[in-house]
């Protein structure tokens, strides 16, 4: 994970200083132009399932929380927590879908915690077996931005994929 934060923080970085800014945008994107959010899918051959961790910025996501939800949303608040855990769980439930084989499966939202400026949201698939092909459909941060990307790093029997799809792209096919 610290790779994927110091990924994450170059990007920004690079990107930041390379898009100017309007003032006139949106809230978030005043505060950094970048609209990226990265997801880890590994499979667990000792629990047949895949878990799943997606990083989002959290200003982002709070943003999102407070347009589709109507709610002022503080991801960083002990108070609020499982208040927040609603919201996002069932953004998540909306916006993430994993199909395996052609079978889409039942993903469980375990939680989220905060790790400076991103958001760390975990899922867990139910039992996975024979995998040969999974779509994944993603919109995460489609409904606030029209440049986000969403970024996938799969790993499977030790081999690692990645990919990603940029707004308006929401399918991604990966073969094993």
């Amino acid at each position: 994970m610290p790779f994927l934060h110091q990924s994450l923080l170059i990007c920004y970085l690079i990107f930041g200083s390379v898009k100017p800014v309007s003032l006139n945008k949106e809230s978030s994107a005043a505060r950094h132009p970048l609209h990226l959010s990265s997801t880890e899918l590994n499979y667990n051959p000792a629990s047949s399932s895949l878990e799943i961790s997606c990083r989002i910025f959290t200003d982002d996501f709070e943003d999102l929380l407070v347009k589709n939800y109507k709610v002022k949303a503080d991801l960083s608040s002990a108070a609020r927590h499982k208040e927040m855990e609603q919201l996002v769980g069932k953004y998540m439930a909306s916006h993430l879908r994993i199909a395996v084989n052609g079978k889409v499966l039942q993903l469980n939202y375990l939680g989220f915690e905060n790790d400076k400026e991103a958001v760390i949201i975990y899922l867990e698939s139910a039992k996975v077996t024979g995998l040969r092909k999974m779509e994944t459909t993603s919109t995460i941060l489609y409904d606030l931005f029209d440049d986000q990307t969403n970024i996938f790093h799969i790993t499977y029997n030790g081999k690692r994929k990645s990919s990603k799809l940029t707004y308006p792209e929401n399918k991604l096919l990966s073969t094993f």
